[in-house]
């Protein structure tokens, strides 16, 4: 993406990715749903007033991005994770660069399903009720690269727990550093659905944005010290037993045992596997909720995010 012309608000023509034939929704069909086919271009210093962010949370996604750019970002230091030697390296790197944080106070994360800005996360992360929900409300999100871009919902299913938002303007892409990758540089990064739903105890990671404020300790104002953007490991633990895969509406259906926060609703949970050109990571599930009773993460596994994709593509 690059400016057009002098003005900041000049929308730009985001092409249309070649359509495959897969077992999965295909991503260039979900973008053709979508009315909107230009994203505005956002200036890199933003205005003192944003619609939709009052000054407090205008200084909160300013913060965000000054973490996210930070080296210390442990969205940088992906070693613990991955070799950086090996060909699935610059997979993981790309499912954490198109993973995205709120920048609103209530914290909250997306992932980037789309290079063409298909934003994918859980539903109670927009609205917790029908009554609730704004579909006209402006959202503002930061990847993890600190690129800010603006967001509105166009599918928002309460059962599956899972809500679709488009990208209508964006920052233009950051200029290349030693923390970034050529990914960045494209439209925008995304990270596949897999083109199944992964067998038992496979291996995952989820990447998401935990709360700043302590909710364990018993008083308010007390910080956790937490990255803006958290990677953890785990495994696939399996469904919950006689709960319907299609229905998350009161917890999630799938669980896992990677360490998540308040805030890591709609983390994106990928999986290391293999395409016909070499390895890569995709998506799998979202993290939704957690079992009080039991301490188990719950998320919104594979079938239920294919499903509602099925449907957003019609």
């Amino acid at each position: 993406m690059t400016p057009v012309g002098g003005s900041s608000l000049n929308p730009i023509p985001i092409s249309d990715s070649p359509q495959k034939e897969t077992g999965t929704p295909s991503a260039s069909k979900l973008e053709n749903t979508q009315a909107c086919c230009s994203i505005a271009l956002l200036p890199t210093k933003l205005p003192s007033t944003l619609p939709g962010l009052n000054k407090k949370s205008i200084k909160l996604l300013q913060y965000k991005q000054q973490r996210l750019k930070s080296p210390d970002s442990q969205t940088h230091q992906l070693q613990e994770f991955c070799d950086p030697n090996s060909e699935a390296y610059g997979g993981l790197k790309n499912a954490v660069d198109a993973t995205l944080v709120f920048a609103q106070v209530e914290a909250g994360t997306a992932v980037c399903i789309s290079s063409e800005g298909l934003l994918l996360t859980c539903s109670h992360c927009i609205a917790e009720s029908d009554e609730a929900l704004d579909m006209g409300k402006v959202w503002w999100l930061l990847f993890a690269s600190g690129r800010i871009v603006q967001a509105r919902t166009v599918k928002w299913d309460a059962r599956r727990d899972l809500a679709l938002l488009q990208i209508m303007a964006a920052q233009p892409p950051l200029p290349a550093t030693a923390h970034t990758t050529p990914t960045q540089q494209s439209p925008f990064p995304c990270v596949p659905l897999a083109p199944a739903p992964p067998p038992l105890r496979t291996p995952l990671l989820c990447i998401g944005h935990p709360g700043s404020e302590d909710l364990e300790i018993g008083r308010p104002g007390v910080e956790t010290g937490y990255d803006v953007l958290h990677v953890s490991d785990g495994k696939f633990c399996g469904y919950a037993k006689g709960q319907d895969r299609q229905d998350n509406s009161e917890i999630g259906a799938l669980k896992h045992d990677c360490w998540t926060y308040w805030g890591h609703s709609g983390g994106p949970l990928v999986a290391r596997g293999r395409n016909g050109e070499g390895e890569e990571w995709g998506l799998v599930a979202l993290h939704s909720s957690w079992d009080e009773e039991t301490g188990m993460r719950r998320g919104v596994g594979w079938e239920a995010i294919s499903g509602f994709l099925r449907e957003v593509e019609g």
